[in-house]
């Protein structure tokens, strides 16, 4: 019951986490009119966003093992649900710049804080449930999203805004009181997070060289799935309406089915995951992507855009989670931002990209790079599964049965492809009605 909670209070954070941020996208254009900001104003304001966001998950891995994943997670959930509403209060680009930075610092931390809390969690009870917590947040999003839409002719940017400070703040004091008060969830086998050698839980721990890569592996495959994310959020609508002639409702529809596609499979992902393992779901996951997006961007058939978006959204619901879970199991918290600012730069990356070779190759060519990194991370996915760790556990000395005949006992080894993808799909224990 305990953990039935704690799973229910975290996916209220994510789900928070994806209806603030949606709110704020959609009041951009009305911010954009009020501060008199140029576009290239308004884009060097934005990047406070990504430059506060980007450091904090840097420094944040330090903070969740300073003071624990569920403390961090209240306290930055509760500065962004504050600093949403600042945006509207400003006059000039630079003071929304600066106002950015700060609700970058507490998006990038509540992200490593709240996917760090899922990771352990997970681990405790022996189940890959980071796909309905990932699911909760695009679910989020999409409320955040429709509701804004419904809500930018009726009010200003600042009543808006303010609502959506108040109901996070209600989320959080609702949702933090069941993390505060449950003790964090102690991993089983986690590099990042189990004493070494007598020291206390929570005490850094030396990484080795081939964990450490192997993390790494992990954020690269986050960038590739972020960067098809971020881009087609971007270029996905003008692709429609520029290429194919699509009207605004129909262009504007495009990304809606990559989102919904993304929700629906994310809620599936736990499930698949159980039922197929790590690896097949994130190697076909990346390779479904790539295909959609292939289709998606070089069809002339608008319902065959619209069937490859949708396909591309399937494929990449759970390839970020899975790596950012691969993450946390070798590293703890400190993986998990390590995951996790890689993947941001992914989504950093993706829509200056796009529009930089769309300018040289066309905006159907340019699309295509979110199918070849989707690729990629399907090639990086196989690579992990097929490199796993040299087992640590020592081999049983032999013993001698009563019948003085020579036993072998042997020793609980992984098996031969049993990588670290792998341990994200745990046997089953009790806990599984979750």
């Amino acid at each position: 019951m305990k953990e039935v909670r704690l799973r229910w209070a975290l996916s209220l954070f994510f789900a928070l986490d994806g209806f603030v941020f949606a709110g704020w996208v959609v009041r951009i254009p009305a911010i954009k009119e009020q501060t008199g900001a140029s576009a290239g104003a308004l884009g060097l304001a934005l990047l406070g966003v990504s430059v506060g966001s980007v450091t904090t998950m840097l420094l944040a891995g330090r903070l969740c093992r300073r003071y624990g994943n569920h403390r961090v997670t209240v306290a930055t959930a509760a500065m962004l649900s504050l600093s949403v509403a600042l945006p509207p209060l400003t006059r000039t680009p630079l003071q929304l710049g600066l106002v950015l930075l700060v609700f970058g610092v507490a998006y990038g931390g509540l992200n490593v804080a709240f996917n760090a809390a899922a990771v352990d969690l997970a681990e405790a009870i022996r189940r890959p449930i980071l796909p309905s917590f990932h699911a909760a947040f695009s679910a989020g999003g999409l409320t955040g999203a429709g509701l804004g839409g419904i809500l930018a002719p009726h009010l200003s940017p600042l009543h808006h805004l303010l609502l959506l400070t108040g109901a996070g703040l209600l989320v959080t004091a609702f949702a933090g009181r069941v993390l505060l008060r449950a003790p964090a969830p102690h991993p089983v086998g986690s590099v990042g997070t189990a004493p070494d050698n007598g020291r206390p839980p929570g005490t850094p721990t030396r990484i080795p060289t081939r964990t450490r890569l192997l993390i790494t592996t992990f954020g690269l495959i986050t960038l590739c799935t972020a960067y098809g994310e971020g881009a087609l959020a971007d270029w996905g609508s003008l692709h429609l309406a520029q290429d194919l002639g699509a009207g605004p409702g129909l262009a504007a529809s495009g990304y809606a089915a990559f989102a919904l596609t993304m929700t629906l499979s994310r809620a599936a992902g736990t499930r698949l995951l159980e039922r197929l393992g790590a690896t097949p779901v994130l190697v076909t996951g990346a390779a479904l992507a790539a295909m959609g997006m292939l289709l998606g961007a070089l069809s002339p058939q608008t319902w065959l855009v619209f069937t490859g978006y949708a396909l591309t959204g399937l494929g990449l619901a759970n390839v970020f989670p899975i790596a950012v879970g691969g993450a946390g199991v070798l590293g703890g918290a400190g993986g998990v931002a390590a995951a996790s600012a890689l993947g941001y730069s992914g989504i950093l990356l993706g829509p200056p990209s796009i529009g930089f070779l769309s300018e040289v190759f066309g905006l159907p060519t340019a699309l295509t790079t979110i199918a070849a990194l989707a690729a990629v991370a399907a090639l990086l996915g196989y690579a992990v599964r097929t490199r796993p760790p040299k087992p640590q556990t020592p081999p049983t000395p032999p013993t001698t049965s009563d019948a003085g005949l020579a036993e072998t006992v042997p020793a609980e080894t992984a098996p031969a492809d049993a990588g670290p993808l792998n341990r994200i799909r745990p046997p089953s224990a009790p806990g599984r009605d979750l």
